[in-house]
Formats: structure tokens, sequence, C-alpha cells
């Protein structure tokens, strides 16, 4: 795939409403543009991890990929389910306690499905010199991107985040889950 084209369709997929970009939306409604800037390296370097392993599992175990796709798949999507658990039971914020964590961040990142598309499908096959500093650039576009939409909706000026909002974005992180699902079996 030319470079130009990868990055086309890994900009388009991280832009996608997924888990991670739910948590972003969500920290940087909650916690402003700047306190969010925080989370973006541990969002990297989660993806970075999952994606390389990926990426080397695709290429020195394509025999193991179909029996493991659907296990990793299954993995990701409970534990968005558990997530979406979490959020929606939140009903009031400690002060000074963030609505989104950084062990949510990462552990969110790390089982992300969108890895499973970036390290099996989009970079297997690419020069690795190229293509993960290409998407190591664009997880930071997105993240800045999902983080502003956050920080400057009106929401972020309203008093706390409005339950509607955290369990608006629980619905979806659940919707999401059971979509993984339900493509883990198919």
């Amino acid at each position: 795939m030319p470079t130009h084209e990868l990055a086309i369709a890994t900009l388009i997929l991280l832009l996608t409403p997924g888990p991670t970009n739910t948590l972003m939306l969500l920290s940087g409604a909650d916690r402003g543009f700047r306190a969010t800037l925080r989370l973006i390296p541990l969002a990297l370097a989660a993806y970075l991890f999952s994606v390389v392993a990926l990426f080397l599992l695709a290429n020195f175990a394509t025999q193991f990929l179909n029996t493991l796709r659907p296990i990793i798949a299954l993995i990701s999507s409970l534990w968005v389910l558990v997530l979406a658990l979490r959020l929606w039971r939140r009903t009031y914020k400690i002060k000074n306690t963030p609505l989104v964590t950084r062990r949510e961040i990462i552990t969110t990142t790390l089982l992300n499905p969108k890895a499973l598309i970036f390290g099996l499908v989009l970079l297997p096959g690419t020069m690795p010199y190229i293509s993960i500093p290409l998407f190591a650039g664009l997880v930071i576009i997105a993240a800045l991107v999902w983080t502003a939409l956050g920080s400057y909706s009106p929401l972020r000026h309203s008093a706390g985040l409005p339950l509607t909002l955290r369990r608006g974005a629980a619905c979806w992180l659940a919707i999401l889950s059971i979509g993984i699902i339900i493509k883990s079996f198919s």
C-alpha cells in the first residue's frame, strides 16, 4: 500500500469514534485540553505496544492468526463493556478526581479493536520504519482532535460533566462492545 493511502486509511480509522476516542472526548470535557494532553503519550505508547506486537505476530505467526483474532476481539469487547458499566455507574464526580483515569486510557488503548486492524491488516507488508512513525504521528493528531472536541464543547462549561453525556458515552461503549463480540464470532 502506498504511504499516502496508508496515511489516509489510518487517519480515517483513528478518527472514527471508538473506545479510546470516547475517553479522550470525555477527559477533554471533564478536565480540559491542557490536562488531557497528559493522557496522549499514554494512549500513544499503548497503541504502539499493541500494534507493533500484532504486526510482529502477523509477520511471524500467520498460521495462528485465525485462532487469535476472535480471542483478542472477545477480550477487547469485554474490557469495553466493563468500561461502559464503570462509566454508567459514576453518578457524581469527586473533587479533583478525573472522570477518565490513566489506567483506563492505557488498558482501553491496549485492547482497542482498531489495533487489530492496524497491526494485522494495514501495517503488515509496509516498511515499518515508515509506517510506525507515520502511525504514531496520526495517533497524536486523532487524540488532539478528540481532546479538542471535548475541551471546547459547550458541555465543558456546565456545572460538572452532565450525567447524560457520561451515560451516553457508556451506551456508545456498550454498543461498540456488542458489535465487537458479534464480529468476533462471525
